[in-house]
């Protein structure tokens, strides 16, 4: 496997050595055969602190295709929930009687609006204003529009669904039944990669560095969660195996693998993920996902392989495009080297 992913794995370490991240765990595996690495600095500001084997990392979005994705799949599979629900069927709030699950889920709900001080809102003030000053725009059901706000809400429809927080679902429904004991919305600060280092909060560590998600906590569906490399190839290893322990059908774990939005063609969202192709003459579909603070998923269902990486790029400041240009190479790469 070594040779057969030696450009993917030059790229990787290289983004420690040319300071592009201060390190990065990462992980990739066709079936049971597996590479890991942990390579560089967990910090680098205020002091040094080398990275270690199963620190836990501020996965930002992808707290979105790991906890809250599972919860609405299984609300889902029961029918307690339909993609094609008026979303204020749940969230009478949303003043749209057009707007559907599938639009959240898909980013294609067109949600926009400007909320003052956003960032400086007390939990209680920040839902309410997200629920009643954000519009669904006039771009409905016309194109993809990534936006956390459609996860925020997904995690309360769950919420007023089941009487419990998103993130408390996603610990008891998900994480716990699959033995994920080092995913968390709670680490202590000591085990965590620290992230960014900002003027009003200092050295964020063991804290969400998105502001909704550090605001919301509990209530937050859109980022927030903590986990490990090894914690992730669990869930990795589950979702393409085994259907998440059992957890969900065939049929629901499909829906991750095809195009989900209600736009017209093909345009490779499925159940929260984003879909890419093999490089293969069946051109299977590939689901994948991104974090802000420097986290990606890449799972091929169909010949079991994957790659998983965690780096803490806004650490110490977030305004980091060189790494943008690194992970859309290290992708390319990967996706030839697998199908080779």
């Amino acid at each position: 496997m070594q040779d057969k992913y030696r450009q993917t794995i030059r790229l990787l370490n290289q983004m420690v050595t040319e300071q592009i991240v201060p390190g990065v765990s990462y992980a990739i595996f066709d079936g049971s055969h597996m590479i890991k690495r942990v390579v560089g600095m967990a910090e680098v500001v205020p002091q040094k602190i080398p990275l270690r084997d199963g620190m836990q990392y501020d996965l930002a979005s992808l707290t979105k295709v790991i906890g809250t994705v599972p919860v609405i799949a299984i609300l889902l599979q029961a029918g307690a929930l339909h993609l094609d629900d008026s979303v204020c069927q749940y969230l009478p709030e949303v003043q749209n009687s057009e707007v559907r699950i599938r639009n959240l889920i898909t980013h294609t709900a067109a949600i926009e609006g400007y909320i003052p001080h956003r960032n400086e809102l007390p939990a209680d003030q920040l839902l309410t204003s997200l629920l009643t000053m954000e519009q669904i725009g006039s771009n409905l059901n016309k194109n993809i529009l990534y936006t956390d706000i459609g996860f925020i809400y997904l995690g309360l429809i769950a919420e007023r669904i089941w009487g419990q927080p998103i993130q408390v679902l996603s610990q008891r429904h998900v994480f716990r039944p699959l033995g994920m004991t080092r995913t968390t919305y709670v680490p202590h600060w000591q085990d965590c990669v620290p992230t960014e280092v900002q003027n009003q909060r200092g050295l964020i560590r063991g804290q969400a560095h998105d502001p909704k998600g550090y605001i919301l906590q509990r209530h937050c569906g859109s980022a927030g969660l903590f986990s490990t490399l090894d914690d992730l190839l669990k869930f990795s290893h589950a979702l393409l195996e085994t259907n998440l322990d059992h957890i969900l059908t065939t049929s629901t774990v499909e829906m991750m693998f095809h195009d989900q939005t209600p736009l017209h063609g093909d345009h490779n969202r499925g159940l929260g993920w984003k879909l890419l192709h093999a490089r293969t003459p069946d051109q299977h579909p590939i689901i994948s996902h991104t974090g802000f603070t420097g986290t990606w998923i890449i799972l091929d269902q169909q010949t079991d392989q994957g790659m998983v990486v965690l780096s803490n790029r806004v650490h110490p400041r977030a305004d980091n495009d060189d790494y943008l240009n690194y992970r859309g190479r290290i992708m390319a790469n990967y996706l030839m080297e697998k199908d080779q």
